[in-house]
């Protein structure tokens, strides 16, 4: 993607609602992010250990254009000052993404402004560009969240080859299904890795499954049954179990896997940068792991706040940006895509 110059500042109106957060965000140039608003829905969907998904496209419609005005208010700019407005269209849950969709394409369409959609993992990876001035394509990134866990190079602004992808969970359901076994509860990531703080992680040792003729893949579904049937196992043996000591040794078998992947393919493919990016990009664990074996290996290595890791829309402003600034317009039939796959458009 050849980036096209302008003089002039590009001011992008960014929605996200692919989810259970109800986000809005004023971003600057691709970097700069003016607002960032999020009304999460997380203590909604606790009472029921998950999101439902029509209780979060019901609560999107509350909620969206109170935090458009707020991230417009916190910009201190009006809507007319906007270059153009971006939107996830996918993937996602089909009724949430179509809240923001048909919000953005309202707005778009009465302000006279263009329209962008944007691929929300790109987003994800974008999210690194906003703390980090000098990152930028090629690289390699590791992609972890509830839904996705893909390693990918990202060849350039908005360009991607997958190098490897989960072939079952997702690192993030991984962290959701123990935690409930558990019973840490919703979300499972966060508690997890609280939990995990005050265990011991070689306490067990759970399997890290390789997935046949492709070292770069992902699969985290036997790890998964492991813990269950560890649990299972003490229960009916009426044992107690350590649970930091479980949720440390899981965890840091999920980190061991990610992390020797990802530094392994940033090697054999010949980039010296590495990012992370997704709500699992978060945990504490996977950050300090990746960083030591960066480190080892003269490797840099880039991760965004945890405040832009989680659903946000200032990470959809910025890969909205790029997109923009490169001819990128949705027309009036934009639609949801829930199952809209990475490079596909």
């Amino acid at each position: 993607m050849k980036i096209r110059k302008t003089d002039e500042d590009v001011y992008i109106l960014a929605i996200e609602s692919s989810c259970d957060e109800t986000a809005a965000a004023v971003v600057k140039n691709g970097r700069e992010v003016l607002s960032n608003v999020i009304s999460s829905q997380i203590a909604l969907h606790t009472l029921y250990g998950g999101v439902v998904p029509e209780i979060a496209s019901r609560k999107h419609i509350e909620k969206i254009n109170q935090v458009i005005r707020e991230a417009l208010k916190e910009a201190s700019m009006t809507l007319e000052e906007m270059t153009a407005i971006a939107v996830t269209y996918g993937p996602g849950l089909v009724g949430a993404l179509l809240v923001g969709v048909a919000e953005a394409k309202a707005i778009a369409y009465a302000a006279k402004k263009p329209l962008v959609g944007v691929h929300h993992i790109e987003g994800h990876v974008s999210a690194n560009f906003i703390e980090h001035p000098d990152l930028e394509p090629p690289f390699v990134c590791l992609i972890v969240s509830g839904g996705h866990t893909h390693l990918v190079i990202v060849k350039d602004y908005g360009e991607f080859e997958i190098i490897g992808r989960t072939m079952d969970d997702a690192a993030g359901e991984a962290f959701d299904k123990v935690a409930r076994a558990v019973g840490l509860g919703y979300p499972g990531g966060p508690k997890v890795d609280k939990a995990a703080k005050e265990g011991n992680p070689h306490a067990m040792e759970f399997p890290r499954a390789k997935v046949g003729g492709s070292a770069y893949d992902f699969s985290f579904s036997g790890m998964k049954s492991a813990v269950l049937n560890y649990i299972n196992q003490a229960q009916m043996k009426g044992e107690e179990i350590c649970v930091p000591d479980l949720a440390a040794s899981f965890q840091n078998a999920v980190v061991d896997v990610l992390v020797s992947r990802a530094v392994a393919a940033a090697k054999e493919y010949g980039y010296d940068k590495l990012a992370i990016a997704g709500g699992v990009a978060s945990n504490s664990a996977l950050r300090a792991g990746m960083k030591a074996a960066c480190e080892k290996e003269g490797i840099r290595f880039y991760y965004p706040s945890q405040i832009f890791c989680t659903d946000n829309a200032a990470m959809i402003g910025a890969a909205g940006y790029y997109e923009y600034i490169n001819g990128a317009r949705a027309g009036w039939d934009l639609n949801a895509v829930p199952n809209l796959k990475l490079g596909e458009r």
